[in-house]
């Protein structure tokens, strides 16, 4: 059985609620395990454990929280550990234009560098799901896409 790990910080609970959707979606993917977990429940050790790791955060400045990146930098311990494994990212906002979009990049330029698997979505958000505020709509279904679709991927890889 593949497993996956949403790991994530919220301040308001809109990234929270994000990591909830996609955990959602990906536990309908079956043989595949989902734990969804704030990253203050974490530490780096805690990463090779799992086949896929979704990375989320509010966007502080353009970039991901200290919260997660505390998280990203302590994984240089495992570099080259996690080669493989599927990764995926999502962000919050508080305005539209915030600087989601280069927060779901530095989360994903993270995984890359450990070597990991990152899917794009063709037809939707292409990068990863982001929100202005708590996800409306949209965001919803792009949370769930992504949640489906990197559980499929580990289940195919690891299930």
């Amino acid at each position: 059985m593949a497993k996956m790990l949403i790991a994530y910080y919220s301040r308001t609970g809109n990234t929270a609620q994000m990591a909830d959707l996609i955990a959602r979606a990906a536990a309908e993917v079956e043989g595949v395990e989902v734990t969804s977990r704030p990253v203050e429940e974490l530490t780096a050790d805690d990463l090779p454990a799992y086949d896929a790791i979704v990375l989320g955060s509010p966007v502080y400045y353009g970039a991901p929280a200290a919260e997660i990146k505390s998280l990203i930098d302590a994984s240089v311990k495992y570099h080259g550990k996690l080669e493989g494994k599927v990764g995926g990212a999502f962000a919050s906002s508080g305005v539209r234009g915030g600087g989601a979009e280069t927060t779901v990049l530095d989360l994903l330029k993270a995984l890359l560098i450990h070597g990991m698997i990152v899917k794009g979505e063709p037809g939707g958000a292409h990068y990863g799901p982001v929100a202005v505020g708590a996800p409306d709509g949209e965001a919803a279904r792009d949370c769930e896409c992504l949640g489906r679709s990197v559980a499929t991927l580990a289940k195919r890889l690891f299930g």
